[in-house]
């Protein structure tokens, strides 16, 4: 039996890292919006069509071709339908008749010709009111940090230079309409993180997470829009604290709408016995290990997720170690999700790093 689809779904998600006259960012922007693309179009996550999922990454992320995209997601939606658009990159505030206002950066953006080679908000607001879909989410992971000398400021190395982000009125503005919301990465103050090594930048780790279940934490069957927001709200803060705290806007949303099916991805059945026949120092050399190859803890490269476990089972700590001693402990009691084990952990952690000594001299019983 197929399992059910949620074909009403649409995205269109753009991310840009090697800008063509701008400093770049790390390569998480990208995998942000290839993970992002493959949970939702995942027939055992959230059921999206695959062709219903557009990317555009880096050379194919123009000022034009995002203005035809949104164009053609206007086009293949209907009032019934559910539309996400997702933007990772450089967000600019500039100065627009006395009053600051904010950009949209494509990958072909010039600082020194900001009118003609960005999109601003006014036409991105105009775009999104084109789609007609009466469920529309826009989530924006923008002004980061983590990357190299990126900072509040953006340079060309020809002399022009504007303030990196985006205005707390775009935001607002870009969430005006029937059934609209924004989500975005954080505060208009602060700055979108990217921990050093991480596969995901900090805000859509925790919006990946909760797109695979944790949001839907009473077992819906659907990730539904404040739900979502509930669970990226206080995951974000527990990842980095007092740094980041993403934002929402909505406007006349009747309802707490879902966006997608939640369904708790493909359940592996158990490849190794209970987590109590591992000895001690077998579990303590994998706690070292895992503790190195993925620092940041068990969301570190999806770590914990693709073993079989359930993110949302595991407590937030401020350090990767600390999290891996939880998360261990809480698996050594029998938790942490039904499908993942002392084995599944270690063949994962083999699979990612086959030369780290540690990994290799430890055996699944």
């Amino acid at each position: 039996m197929n399992p059910p689809s949620y074909p009403q779904g649409h995205a269109l998600l753009i991310g840009v890292a090697s800008y063509q006259h701008i400093s770049g960012l790390p390569a998480a922007v990208l995998n942000d919006v290839n993970d992002l693309a493959a949970t939702l179009s995942s027939p055992t996550l959230c059921g999206y069509t695959p062709s219903n999922v557009v990317t555009l990454l880096d050379a194919r992320a123009t000022r034009s071709e995002v203005l035809k995209a949104l164009g053609e997601l206007a086009v293949r939606t209907g009032p019934d339908d559910t539309a996400c658009v997702f933007f990772s990159g450089h967000g600019a505030v500039v100065n627009h008749a006395g009053c600051e206002d904010s950009v949209l950066l494509t990958v072909d953006s010039e600082l020194a010709q900001l009118g003609n080679t960005s999109i601003s908000s006014d036409e991105f607001a105009g775009a999104l009111e084109q789609i007609k879909a009466k469920r529309l989410l826009v989530f924006i992971d923008a002004c980061h940090a983590g990357g190299a000398a990126i900072s509040k400021s953006l340079t060309d190395g020809k002399g022009h230079e504007v303030k990196s982000g985006y205005s707390s009125s775009t935001f607002a503005k870009l969430a005006v309409g029937s059934g609209r919301a924004l989500m975005a990465s954080c505060r208009a103050e602060e700055l979108s993180s990217i921990i050093h090594g991480a596969r995901n930048s900090v805000f859509t780790t925790a919006l990946l997470d909760g797109l695979r279940g944790a949001a839907d934490k009473s077992g819906s069957g659907f990730i539904r829009i404040f739900d979502l927001f509930g669970y990226v709200s206080e995951a974000v803060p527990k990842l980095k604290p007092n740094d980041q705290h993403p934002i929402f806007h909505a406007d006349r949303v009747e309802g707490n709408f879902p966006v997608a099916l939640s369904q708790g991805g493909k359940k592996a059945p158990p490849s190794s016995p209970p987590p109590f026949s591992v000895d001690k120092v077998s579990w303590e050399v994998l706690e070292t290990a895992l503790a190195e190859v993925y620092p940041t803890g068990p969301r570190d490269q999806e770590a914990w997720s693709r073993a079989g476990g359930d993110l949302s089972r595991l407590q937030f700590h401020s350090t990767g170690k600390a999290a891996w001693h939880a998360a261990l402990r809480t698996l050594k009691q029998g938790g942490g999700g039904k499908s993942i084990s002392f084995a599944s952990l270690l063949a994962t952690a083999k699979d990612d790093f086959p030369n780290h000594p540690h990994l290799a001299a430890l055996q699944a019983p």
